[in-house]
């Protein structure tokens, strides 16, 4: 099968690419509006891209044809967002603020979550989630319909017995959540891992 993009119409490439490029970790992103309410919600266009400066990488799209999405909207307007893991016992928690809520609508009370303060952005943090990042926009590339946000990583919490003796996130500590194609996710625990080395060179 060879297919051809360019003869795709766009929600056929999105189905598409979203069923090849899996698992894709899922940024369950927190904001704040200017007028003070807390907003939540999970995006898998995902991805770390640098480290020095240390920069991850959102696309977040629009509600409507002309209308940002809350997410996008709260990031142009305040520069500052959170970046929650989401876990097994959070999956249904994390699908409940993917609904698209009018921009009053606070996610965390929807959700049953617990927003907590952050040390420096405004936005809460997800109080349930074992790792949060808190990030300020570098810089937003509107492409199409989307809004590239790439955030610059400013401070991270991490709960102490997911630490390994380096001082890192132990991942098989963990039972975390990766989004495939469709309606369809993944679950990452310690015995669906494994360990492979780099070969030594000859």
């Amino acid at each position: 099968m060879e297919i051809n993009v360019k003869e795709l119409e766009p929600k056929q490439i999105y189905k598409l690419m979203t069923s090849i490029i899996v698992p894709r970790p899922i940024a369950w992103i927190s904001t704040i509006s200017r007028d003070g309410v807390y907003n939540l919600a999970p995006f898998s266009y995902f991805g770390g891209i640098s480290s020095e400066p240390p920069l991850v990488m959102v696309s977040i799209g629009s509600k409507s044809p002309g209308k940002k999405k809350d997410t996008w909207k709260n990031i142009e307007e305040t520069g500052e967002f959170v970046i929650n893991m989401v876990t097994r016992e959070l999956l249904e928690k994390m699908n409940i603020t993917s609904l698209p809520f009018d921009e009053e609508v606070d996610e965390f009370e929807k959700a049953g979550l617990s927003p907590v303060p952050s040390s420096v952005v405004k936005p809460p943090r997800v109080k349930e989630s074992p790792v949060s990042v808190e990030c300020k926009r570098y810089e937003i590339i509107e492409i199409g319909k989307m809004g590239v946000v790439l955030g610059e990583i400013l401070n991270i919490h991490v709960r102490d017995d997911i630490l390994n003796e380096k001082g890192y996130v132990d991942t098989t500590k963990l039972e975390i959540i990766g989004r495939l194609g469709g309606a369809n996710y993944c679950l990452i625990t310690a015995e669906n891992t494994f360990e492979l080395k780099r070969p030594d060179k000859e």
